[in-house]
């Protein structure tokens, strides 16, 4: 009886972290984009947060196995293409446990057409933790990360609140 009590308590717990993660939890994180350089997957070179000054930025956390990731993708590559030219653009940055070339691969596979860095624990921690894929953060003009996304969000949702600061 106590192991099928263990086992029900166990489903119950992968059932609500699954429905937590794959959940879109706007919310309010750190006032300020923490600064950061970190290599550039595909290209190889260093980037520094400071090179985004002035513009909307998406800083999405993924990782090449997670399927929400994935799915996020195309609709990423849309944002890109839409607002790039307003002032805007998404940063990717892979958590994955592999080497960059690895990820490069990816991002050449999917057609990625947004920065792609590679996490440290670092960059990690100073943006408050990431502990569910993706988790996204939309910094203002000013620098400011205004909203939180913790789980796939909807393309809607992204238009609608980068629209908002356009």
């Amino acid at each position: 009886m106590q192991k099928k009590y263990i086992s029900t308590i166990s489903r119950y717990c992968l059932i609500f972290s699954l429905l937590f993660c794959l959940t879109p939890s706007p919310g309010f994180s750190a006032v300020k984009m923490p600064s950061f350089v970190l290599k550039d997957v595909v290209a190889g070179e260093t980037v520094a947060s400071d090179s985004f000054a002035g513009n909307i930025v998406l800083v999405t956390f993924f990782a090449t196995w997670c399927a929400p990731c994935v799915l996020e993708v195309p609709n990423l590559i849309e944002l890109q293409n839409k607002y790039v030219g307003k002032g805007f653009s998404v940063v990717a940055i892979s958590v994955d446990q592999v080497e960059s070339d690895v990820v490069a691969a990816f991002v050449k596979e999917k057609g990625i057409n947004y920065p792609v860095l590679m996490a440290t624990d670092a960059v990690l921690r100073d943006f408050g933790g990431v502990y569910g894929l993706p988790t996204s953060f939309m910094v203002n003009r000013d620098g400011k990360v205004v909203k939180r996304y913790t789980g796939y969000v909807d393309h809607s949702v992204f238009v609608k609140d980068i629209k908002q600061m356009l």
